[in-house]
């Protein structure tokens, strides 16, 4: 409480704020200064919030401080039900009388355990505002959900909202190592500080849990899904469960990746096989000793047999037999085991994008009641642009959950703006046609197509220890724009990108509406740049710079000539008929749609097709001068938008605004590189000239190629 008191002074003291670090997020609650904020102001003068459990107190810790920074004015608080006009009500009908007089069972009936109701009543003829749910941490997220309203929507003295999450886990996936390492991290080092529990816990924890929370996520899966098997020693569980006592008020539930391995690694046991009565035996005596440190704890993500990590088909078993095994250990807890379908084998002449479907589909229906398969939202590896998993709409019996990137492996680390939500609303809108026009993908995974009763979703976290979390001012967006989507997965891009705006950076309109637009051209700008057309994979080794030429790499699935397989006579992956045959993973009208090169979309088109240089584009240009443009528009955009964001000058505070100028310019410069090096390196098959409106590579192809791993020119020759 005494943190609370002291945000509370510092809110309205009037004393000079400090530098903004970032380190607020969306949760920063400076005073409003716009006239919308009078009315506000006038609704509100005490909260009310009976209880004294932890999460009734993390309500009334975020709440004071926030609507007396917000509203400029020092806010009351108040553990009994006595109430005065302007009183802000929050509990559930065990915990206050006043929401219990209101005789809201149904309604809170229909939003669940984790939604809740804000509703303008009048109790004992007092103005008040209440937020109501069933449970405390439904309280807790209609809390949040009413200071995102203060800080960006009109007052209303006849506020009638109802919410509740379409998915039961929303889950952050952290690829956490041990060493306090990220694998796919751009923003520091570990924020669990591994080394340092259970002994000392870093208050940041506590931060992490207040903004997954204040976005309704209620889940983190703590160690990279290339696990070590010293994850589930007793060590390592006292560790993981110091954490879960930090999260358990916020509603965040831990889970643990596993090493399939764990039980030879662990106990010495001579097999691993999921059939063995001893392995199983293992895993369910392992299960009960995290379940005594953890009460709540979440349950199992699993990679296995994927990119060399040890897995049931090593024994000769299935995927099912795998799942089920860890399924059955966690079940009389009511936990989950998530099993992923990130699988794909060296196979020669095979084709990567179809290997995780050949893989599950024959399991469909086979898998325990409590797992769920986390498929990745295309079936390569998040790539800047692919089509949807064929996996969505085609296991019905089978509870499938969409896995999504926030951390930006392939769309430039934490260098380059690239808002996720354009992409997430085209992955979540498209059409499976699984059971006719408007099977999308979201009616698959909330249960609406197929009656699915878990549902889940996951994102990749793009958060270390750097003091913004996320490398990039503006890459926070992307944990906020995942946090709203995971919430309701029919929000638009532009809605999200508002909020977030106007949360974190201005309330400025004419800057909001431009730094939207910035938002939302951003990653279309950089598939552009990186990867036009539906070309994937032409990444150098760090994922980071161009490497379409290739480089030494253990597999061929590996290497970016793989994916593009240039030639004199064209460029792309024939995925049809007279190809690998990809497309027939796809339900009809889509498959023949995708087939054929006529109506193949051309942001697919080679991603489907093997296409001849000169082909003749719906634009009317030739392929290769198609191909030259789309380059040359992502290097344009990243010229405007250094402009644009220049003069927000004085709009965003002089230490934000700076940093994410010197980040743009890198950017640029990163454009230009990726252009140069496709081109140059593409002009070697097609032999044509650049167009007229496309600017002159000023360097050769061997000059690119001797840049080091982040453009640089400091490696030797490749």
């Amino acid at each position: 409480m005494s943190i609370c008191f002291a945000v509370l002074l510092f809110a309205v003291s009037g004393v000079r704020a400090p530098a903004e670090d970032g380190y607020r997020l969306w949760m920063r609650y400076d005073t409003l200064a716009d006239a919308n904020a009078q009315a506000w102001r006038s609704s509100i003068n005490t909260v009310v919030i009976p209880g004294d459990s932890p999460t009734m107190r993390a309500i009334l810790a975020e709440l004071v401080p926030a609507l007396s920074g917000l509203l400029g004015k020092s806010i009351a608080a108040s553990a009994n039900n006595t109430l005065a006009d302007g009183t802000l009500v929050v509990g559930t009908p065990s915990t206050s009388s006043a929401i219990a007089s209101l005789q809201l069972r149904d309604a809170l009936a229909k939003v669940g355990d984790e939604g809740f109701l804000i509703r303008s009543e009048k109790i004992d003829g007092r103005s008040v505002t209440v937020i109501a749910a069933s449970t405390e941490l439904g309280a807790l997220y209609g809390a949040f959900h009413f200071l995102r309203l203060v800080q960006t929507q009109p007052a209303s003295g006849n506020l009638n909202i109802s919410e509740k999450p379409r998915f039961l886990f929303r889950l952050l996936n952290h690829w956490d190592n041990l060493d306090g390492s990220i694998e796919r991290g751009y923003a520091g080092q570990s924020l669990w500080k591994w080394n340092e529990l259970p002994g000392t816990i870093d208050p940041r924890l506590t931060d992490y849990a207040r903004a997954s929370a204040s976005l309704g996520i209620n889940g983190a899966v703590l160690n990279n899904v290339n696990a070590d098997a010293k994850s589930l020693t007793p060590e390592y569980l006292r560790k993981a469960a110091a954490i879960a006592d930090v999260f358990r008020p916020y509603g965040v539930r831990v889970y643990l990746v596993p090493r399939f391995s764990a039980p030879i690694e662990i106990d010495g046991l001579e097999t691993a096989d999921p059939l063995d009565p001893k392995v199983a035996a293992w895993w369910k005596a392992k299960t009960d000793e995290i379940y005594k440190l953890i009460p709540d704890f979440g349950g199992y993500l699993v990679k296995a047999n994927s990119e060399g990590q040890p897995g049931p088909m090593t024994y000769g078993r299935t995927h099912a037999d795998g799942a089920n095994m860890l399924a059955a250990a966690v079940a009389r807890y009511g936990g989950i085991v998530m099993w992923r379908a990130f699988i794909y084998d060296p196979v020669p002449g095979s084709d990567r994008a179809a290997e995780a479907y050949n893989t599950l589909k024959p399991f469909d229906g086979k898998f325990a009641p409590n797992v769920i398969l986390q498929v990745k939202n295309g079936p390569v590896d998040f790539m800047p642009r692919e089509p949807f998993h064929p996996i969505f709409g085609s296991m019905p019996h089978t509870q499938v959950m969409p896995e999504v990137q926030i951390t930006q492996e392939y769309l430039g680390h934490s260098n380059s703006i690239a808002f996720l939500a354009t992409m997430w609303r085209e992955f979540l809108d498209s059409d499976t046609y699984a059971k006719g026009p408007g099977s999308t993908v979201t009616r698959v995974v909330d249960g609406r197509l197929y009656g699915q009763t878990l549902t889940a979703i996951a994102g990749v976290a793009n958060t270390g220890d750097d003091r913004n979390w996320t490398g990039h001012h503006l890459a926070q967006a992307n944990w906020f724009a995942y946090g709203r989507l995971a919430w309701n997965p029919d929000m638009s891009a532009r809605e999200i990108a508002d909020e977030w705006t106007e949360m974190t950076l201005t309330h400025d309109r004419k800057s909001v509406d431009e730094i939207v637009r910035l938002l939302l051209e951003s990653r279309e700008a950089v598939v552009n740049y990186e990867m036009p057309l539906g070309l994937a994979h032409l990444m150098d080794n760090p994922h980071y710079g161009p490497g379409p030429w290739g480089y030494p790499v253990a597999r061929p699935d590996w290497s970016p000539v793989y994916y593009h397989r240039a030639a004199n006579d064209g460029i792309g992956f024939d995925r049809t008929a007279t190809g690998t045959n990809a497309v027939a993973q796809y339900h009809e009208p889509l498959r023949s749609r995708y087939a054929d090169l006529s109506t193949c979309p051309d942001d697919m088109l080679l991603w489907f097709h093997h296409v001849p240089w000169t082909y003749k584009m719906r634009s009317g240009r030739t392929l290769w001068d198609e191909l030259c443009l789309r380059y040359q528009r992502g290097v344009d955009w990243t010229g405007d938008a250094r402009k644009r964001w220049d003069a927000l000058a004085g709009i965003i505070d002089a230490e934000r605004h700076t940093a994410v100028a010197r980040k743009l310019v890198i950017q640029q410069r990163d454009a230009k590189w990726w252009r140069d090096a496709g081109l140059l390196y593409f002009q070697t098959f097609s032999k044509q000239p650049f167009p007229a409106d496309v600017d002159q590579p000023t360097r050769t192809l061997d000059e690119v190629k001797a840049l080091d791993d982040y453009g640089h020119p400091q490696k030797a020759k490749k």
